[in-house]
């Protein structure tokens, strides 16, 4: 049985002269498919990795957990806190680190931003700004220069060397007001972490050259903490917690961002659901073709069944030539989704340099390049999806064709 009724699909599936208009439907479900599984892949992939660049840039600037005053701007820069936070399971790194705004000024431009003052050994033990550092080391190190952010130094006009002016509302007090505190800084060196928002915003200094900047000496702002597993960081939290006094509290990472990830999650659910409506209409063509087939074939049914075939071996026929549109779809969709999700960046370069123009602005988007990361379980639920909508798309045509009466079929023709 299973011989010629594999046959018969596949027969089925063949444009004919008669059949042209059926088998035409067939292809455009077929690539409606293959659009609707790689248009998915695709979109989730680069959504995935968005997020997951996010979540590293994020994480090589700020530390999982952070300690701040309950009761002001800044808290005392005390050792023995610090050492009681390095002793706690699962802190692997403590820094310290002071922040103020500031006015960045050159002869030609000034622009607002974010000083950070850090120790130069915490500095370097983060792969995301020391990795991507380009500049004199020892400068920094020995507290004779800044660090600015990539972008920031672009528009600035400034370059490694060069002298920069920081301007800050923390000043003396005299007789006609609060003076601005101004100093000029040598750059000791830039770096450039592939997010627009700290590239372009940020300047890293020396934290006892920023206290003294900042007029804040002794102080910090807040005690950033690195832990060897995030999926304990709950319980380090609790641990965290009860060595701390009473004015000072910690916040998770995940909190302070969380309207941003969320933001982030809801946007690939919903493209998630309005991409996978490609698929339902594929599905849709796949029902209209088959019934269309079905009428079309209703002779030839009649026929085999006369000749003794059963009403399961007609449904398989209609089922095969449904899932076979359904499986190939899916399929070259695969391989076409993969193909550009692993390649998404080339692409964009390459589409870019044809429109002559960045089609991914970083000003826009925060990151520079077009991430792209691709789970297996990703591609396993689209692929799944698929198949199930084009299996659940044939049954209904496919049972109808094993109910035809060949006796009623065969008297009108």
């Amino acid at each position: 049985m299973a011989n010629w009724v594999s046959k018969v699909g596949f027969r089925y599936l063949k444009s004919r002269k008669k059949t042209g208009f059926v088998s035409v439907i067939a292809g455009f479900s077929f690539l409606g498919i293959m659009l609707g599984v790689a248009t998915l892949i695709i979109v989730m992939s680069v959504m995935n990795g968005f997020r997951a660049e996010l979540m590293e840039r994020i994480l090589g600037f700020n530390g999982h957990l952070s300690v701040q005053s309950t009761w002001g701007p800044v808290l005392n820069e005390d050792e023995n806190l610090i050492k009681k936070l390095e002793n706690t399971y699962g802190i692997v790194s403590v820094a310290s680190l002071l922040e103020g705004q500031v006015m960045v000024s050159t002869n030609m431009h000034s622009q607002g931003a974010l000083i950070r003052g850090l120790k130069p050994a915490d500095f370097k033990k983060r792969p995301l700004l020391f990795d991507n550092f380009l500049g004199s080391w020892d400068e920094f190190e020995n507290e004779q220069g800044i660090i600015l952010g990539a972008r920031l130094a672009s528009k600035m006009g400034v370059r490694i060397g060069d002298k920069i002016t920081l301007i800050s509302p923390n000043g003396n007090s005299t007789a006609f007001g609060t003076m601005p505190r101004t100093k000029a800084y040598r750059i000791a060196g830039t770096f450039d972490s592939g997010m627009y928002e700290y590239d372009s915003n940020m300047v890293f200094m020396p934290l006892s050259m920023a206290q003294k900047f900042l007029m804040q000496e002794g102080k910090i702002s807040q005690i950033d903490l690195f832990v060897s597993n995030m999926d304990d960081l709950a319980f380090i939290m609790q641990d965290v917690m009860d060595v701390l006094p009473l004015n000072v509290s910690v916040v998770d990472w995940r909190k302070s961002n969380a309207a941003f990830f969320n933001a982030v999650e809801v946007e690939r659910n919903v493209m998630f659901l309005i991409l996978t409506l490609i698929i339902i209409v594929a599905a849709f063509n796949i029902i209209s073709g088959l019934i269309m087939l079905v009428k079309d074939k209703t002779k030839d049914i009649a026929i085999l069944r006369t000749m003794g075939a059963s009403r399961k071996g007609i449904m398989t026929v209609f089922l095969i030539d449904g899932c076979f549109v359904g499986f190939v779809g899916s399929f070259l969709g695969l391989i076409l989704g993969l193909s550009i999700s692993l390649n998404i960046e080339k692409i964009r370069q390459w589409l870019g340099s044809l429109a002559g123009r960045d089609l991914f602005s970083a000003e826009i988007y925060f990151l520079s390049q077009l991430p792209s990361k691709t789970y297996a379980s990703d591609v396993f639920l689209v692929i799944g999806l698929a198949l199930g909508l084009s299996f659940l798309a044939t049954l209904y045509p496919s049972w109808k064709a094993s109910k035809t009466d060949p006796v009623e079929a065969l008297r009108y023709e």
